[in-house]
């Protein structure tokens, strides 16, 4: 049996700054490779949601709801329409928003802008909105996927 010699102070700090360097690495990169590769995301099936009650919109404004894993947008326009879409704008996945006084759905990312038919007026956004049926059942506003 060999007897253990103690650790030298310099071949501790060695050890030491070695194992700093790889967890500063491994910090380092981690971030980088969940970018780059992304974790699945899983699809839901949903095909309608009750997306508000009928009192909860007042004319000319807007509400994000879940539609799935993605949000969507109902709104009442001025005209006291209901409408919903996809609040997914279609330039870089940003969430977009109702602007009230313009009577516009409008991406803060890129300053992208769509009418109430969800289709492109100006910016960056390549395609349209897509858009959902709504229906009103008693109480509930009903959103589903158009066929």
């Amino acid at each position: 049996m060999c007897p253990r010699q103690p650790l030298s102070r310099r071949v501790f700090l060695a050890l030491c700054l070695r194992g700093g360097g790889l967890a500063l690495l491994g910090a380092a990169l981690y971030p980088i490779l969940r970018y780059l590769y992304p974790p699945r995301g899983v699809e839901s099936s949903v095909s309608s949601v009750a997306a508000a009650k009928v009192g909860d919109l007042a004319t000319n404004t807007a509400k994000i709801f879940r539609f799935g894993s993605r949000p969507g947008l109902l709104i009442r326009s001025p005209q006291g329409e209901l409408k919903a879409f996809s609040a997914v704008c279609t330039h870089l996945n940003c969430t977009v928003q109702y602007d009230s006084d313009a009577s516009i759905i409008w991406c803060a990312c890129h300053n992208g802008k769509y009418d109430l038919n969800g289709q492109v007026i100006s910016g960056p956004p390549p395609r349209p909105l897509d858009a959902y049926q709504v229906n009103v059942r008693g109480e509930d506003i009903i959103v589903s996927k158009t066929s």
